[in-house]
C-alpha cells in the first residue's frame, strides 16, 4: 500500500501578533496566507482566541474570500466561536483549549472529560459541512473519546516533544516520541485522520512527516520566526522539502 503525501498546514496567528504590536494596518496575515498558498502549503491555519490577541474577525473574513486553499480554524468550544464557524463554514474547525493566561496552546483539550457537551458542539458543525478535528495529547482516553464524540480528525500535541528536544533531553524526548506515535497508531486503527503539530521546526519536523499513520502537520511559529531571515516563501519551500524527503 502506498503512503499518501504528507499535507503542511501553515498557521499565520503571529504574523497578526506582529501587526498587532503597533496596532496597524501590516503585516497582513492574508497577504501572508496567499504567500504560505504559492509556496506550497496545503492549507492555512487561524486562530481566533476569545480575546483576539492576534487574528481577528475581519481576519477570517479575508481569508475565507482570498483563499483557494482550505482554512483550517482553529478556536474554542464556546458559542461565540460556533457561531462564527457556522456563518463562514470554513473548510475544517479544530478545537483546542483555551486560557487567557497562557502564552500559547498549552496541552490538549480533555475531550474524556467532556464527552457530552463535545459531542453536541461538534454534531451542528458537522452538519453544516466543516471538517472538525480535536487537538489533544497522547493519551489512548482522550483518543478514545475523539471517537465517541464523533470527530473525524484528531491533531496530536507536538509541543512537549519539541520543547525536550531544544533543552537537550534527548532520553525523555524520545519516549515522548513513542508515546505520539503509538498514539498516531491507535487513532489511526480506529478510524480517525491523524494530525500533528505545535512547535515543529526543522529539527523537529521528520519524524513526525515520516509517520505514514499521520496526514498533515500543521505548523506556524517556527515558520513566522525563520521567515524573518530568510523570507516565508523559502522557508515554507525548505519545510516542504524536509517534510517530502522524510515522507519518501
Amino acid at each position: 500500500m502506498t503512503t499518501p503525501p504528507i499535507r503542511l498546514g501553515v498557521n499565520i496567528d503571529h504574523v497578526a501578533t506582529l501587526r498587532n504590536a503597533r496596532g496597524s494596518a501590516y503585516p497582513d496575515p492574508t497577504r501572508a496566507a496567499l504567500l504560505a498558498q504559492d509556496a506550497g502549503a496545503d492549507g492555512i491555519t487561524a486562530h481566533l482566541r476569545e480575546d483576539r490577541r492576534h487574528i481577528r474577525d475581519g481576519d477570517i473574513e479575508a481569508l475565507m474570500d482570498a483563499l483557494r486553499v482550505p482554512l483550517n480554524f482553529e478556536m474554542a468550544a464556546t458559542a461565540e466561536m460556533q457561531a462564527i464557524a457556522l456563518r463562514h463554514r470554513p473548510h475544517a474547525v479544530c478545537l483546542v483549549p483555551e486560557k487567557r493566561e497562557e502564552r500559547t496552546t498549552e496541552g490538549g483539550l480533555d475531550v474524556a472529560g467532556d464527552e457530552s457537551r463535545l459531542a453536541d458542539f461538534i454534531a451542528p458543525l458537522s452538519d453544516a459541512g466543516c471538517r472538525v478535528s480535536l487537538f489533544i495529547g497522547h493519551d489512548p482516553r482522550q483518543i478514545e473519546a475523539a471517537v465517541q464524540v464523533r470527530a473525524p480528525v484528531i491533531e496530536l500535541h507536538t509541543g512537549r516533544y519539541c520543547d525536550l528536544v531544544a533543552e537537550g533531553q534527548a532520553e525523555e524526548a524520545a519516549l515522548e516520541l513513542a508515546a505520539l506515535m503509538s498514539g498516531a497508531r491507535l487513532a489511526h486503527s480506529a478510524g480517525l485522520e491523524v494530525h500533528a503539530g505545535h512547535g515543529l521546526s526543522f529539527a523537529t519536523v521528520s519524524p513526525f512527516a515520516a509517520t505514514p499513520e499521520i496526514r498533515e502537520l500543521n505548523i506556524g511559529h517556527f515558520l513566522i520566526s525563520e521567515a524573518v531571515f530568510m523570507g516565508l516563501g523559502p522557508a515554507i519551500t525548505e519545510m516542504r522539502r524536509l517534510m517530502d524527503a522524510a515522507r519518501a
